[in-house]
């Protein structure tokens, strides 16, 4: 049976890795990737080592960053006493697209899934009850993907979140049942942070 010689075979098992990218996909990069100037390649490479080696997590919302605390934190026209609770910090990007919300965040690093063996310890909700406990906020908005285990997530964080004195909202519906966030258009988006529900 015919195989990959060495090197091409490693790129596209590495490929592979990415979320999203299947066997074909990272067939047709890997070959875009021998077929290009090498010098996009190499700056390809570059562009990957140094997102690697320069970000990390903000200590305080657990988004990517370069500066900690990141500049949504430090933000001073940001309204303090809102916090909208995502899964993963790209989720961040769609929300701000709208041009609509203007508070803070705070990013779980995913959602619970007892299948996949992620519970409430796999995520950084004790950071967020951390902050709800330090700090003064009148309202929680849930914007987890309504999904099955995005809305498990939501639920959880309503039944935690009842000692504090805070309003708890959920996105509203118009995201479409089963999509993740990052897929959904900003019009939508922002129609949903519009209608939002108190859970």
């Amino acid at each position: 049976m015919f195989e990959f010689t060495s090197p091409v075979k490693d790129l596209i098992e590495e490929l592979k890795k990415v979320p999203g990218i299947g066997r074909k996909s990272a067939q047709r990069i890997c070959f875009y990737l021998l077929r290009a100037d090498k010098q996009h390649a190499v700056d390809l490479a570059n562009a990957i080592l140094e997102a690697r080696e320069r970000t990390f997590f903000c200590s305080v919302c657990n988004n990517i960053t370069t500066t900690d605390p990141c500049e949504i934190c430090t933000d001073g026209q940001r309204d303090r006493k809102k916090i909208c609770v995502v899964e993963e910090p790209f989720n961040i990007y769609s929300i701000e697209r709208t041009g609509l919300y203007k508070g803070t965040y705070h990013v779980l690093h995913g959602n619970l899934s007892p299948i996949k063996g992620i519970g409430p310890d796999e995520l950084k909700i004790s950071g967020l009850l951390d902050r709800l406990g330090r700090d003064d906020f009148n309202e929680l908005i849930v914007a987890t993907s309504p999904t099955t285990e995005g809305n498990a997530t939501a639920h959880y964080l309503s039944e935690r979140v009842r000692a504090f004195n805070v309003k708890v909202t959920r996105l509203a519906l118009g995201i479409p049942i089963g999509a993740d966030l990052d897929y959904v258009d900003s019009v939508t988006i922002a129609k949903a942070l519009e209608g939002r529900i108190e859970l």
